[in-house]
Parts: C-alpha cells; sequence; structure tokens
C-alpha cells in the first residue's frame, strides 16, 4: 500500500509532509504535491505531519478522490522532485478546507 496526496492539498502545498519522508518521495507542481507510489515505503511519517489531512493510505481514499491515486502516479514522473520544507503558498489560508479543489489543480 502507498500514500496519496488528495485534493485537500490543491492551492495550499504545505511542506511539512516532505521535511519528514525519509525517502523522498514527494513531488512537487505550482500548487499542488504528490506522492511517488513506486518510491513511498508507507512509512505514514507524512500523515500526521500534514496540516490540511490530505494525505491518505491508498485503500483509505475517499471515493470522491479516487481519481487521486492515478494523478499522484502520473505527475510524480513529470515534475521534479521535492526533498526540503518550503513556505506554504501565500493564500494557502484562503483555501484550507475548501471543497472540489481539482479544477484548481496547475500542471
Amino acid at each position: 500500500m502507498t500514500f496519496v496526496v488528495g485534493q485537500n492539498c490543491i492551492r495550499c502545498k504545505d511542506t511539512d509532509c516532505v521535511e519528514v519522508c525519509p525517502v523522498d518521495c514527494f513531488y512537487e507542481g505550482p500548487n499542488f504535491l504528490v506522492i511517488n507510489p513506486d518510491e513511498c515505503i508507507d512509512c505514514e511519517d507524512c500523515v500526521p505531519a500534514c496540516p490540511e489531512d490530505a494525505i491518505y493510505a491508498e485503500d483509505d481514499v475517499p471515493d470522491d478522490q479516487k481519481a487521486f491515486i492515478e494523478l499522484n502516479a502520473e505527475l510524480a514522473e513529470i515534475w521534479p522532485n521535492i526533498s526540503e520544507k518550503k513556505d506554504r503558498l501565500p493564500d494557502a489560508d484562503k483555501w484550507s478546507g475548501v471543497a472540489d479543489k481539482l479544477k484548481y489543480l496547475e500542471r
């Protein structure tokens, strides 16, 4: 089983999860992070580190976010790796908790 970044990360992109990842399996897009499922070692360290509650075990991804399983795998192949914490996006507080954010994902 791997972990998946869901929609709550979009337009927030808090990188506390990146800082605790022992294998650097996060990849960064303009306004979202993803986990490479082939690199994730299922350690769960990222889950409690995410202030947006945006990371799920693959088996626990909410039904309305199942597309994010494939999206994480797809985007991890094209986005650059991120291994150090960065500041969250400037307007992250405004977007925290907003539903249905997939339409705001920038590739």
